[in-house]
């Protein structure tokens, strides 16, 4: 079993013992650069970057530069997404996004972690467990989420937060480790967000 077949089945795996891996890679750092060098006005070139790196995407999709993944062809945006400056997505296994995804500045996404025992962590052992993002999801400024986390629908993750476990839908969530504080409710639909 290649080092990579490994990867995708969620097994420890040597990422820099496989041609395969480093090429892939290599391609996916080469499209960021790319990106991230582009004038932001240039959208028209932005976007078939994105393609090439992410595969179909919708038109609504909107990635702030700068922009890292690590493969690319692992993550997969639903319909009206936006990611802000900084984002990162370590894609050794799929990372899904759903519809109406908004995320915050400097946000992370690892599915990538290696083992807490010197002796294979030195051997350069990780793994990769996927991340799930469900619909009308808002990640706040500075949120890291972990290897092998959902969260559910309508959730808001508040700044700073750092995702270790399952987040239930139709939830505020903050802290680390992040937790929920509170459901979301009809009311919350009646807040006066002005500041008069």
């Amino acid at each position: 079993m290649t080092e990579k077949e490994k990867m995708l089945k969620e097994m420890l795996y040597n990422a820099n013992n496989d041609k395969d891996l480093l090429k892939e890679r290599a391609i996916a750092k080469d499209l960021c650069f790319k990106f991230n060098q582009l004038m932001p006005s240039d959208t028209v070139n932005q976007k078939k970057i994105l393609h090439q790196l992410l595969g179909p995407i919708d038109d609504s999709t909107c990635i702030m530069s700068p922009f890292w993944c690590d493969y690319g062809y692992n993550i997969k945006i639903g319909r009206h997404f936006f990611a802000n400056h900084n984002t990162v997505i370590l894609d050794g296994a799929e990372v899904t996004f759903g519809d109406n995804v908004f995320i915050a500045p400097n946000c992370g996404f690892y599915t990538a972690g290696h083992p807490i025992d010197t002796k294979r962590r030195n051997q350069g052992l990780e793994y990769a467990y996927p991340i799930t993002i469900g619909n009308n999801v808002w990640i706040g400024a500075g949120v890291q989420v972990m290897p092998g986390v959902t969260i559910g629908d309508n959730v808001v993750i508040g700044g700073g937060s750092v995702v270790v476990n399952d987040i239930p839908s139709n939830s505020v969530a903050v802290g680390n480790p992040c937790h929920v504080i509170r459901e979301i409710t009809d009311k919350d639909e009646q807040t006066n967000w002005n500041h008069n």
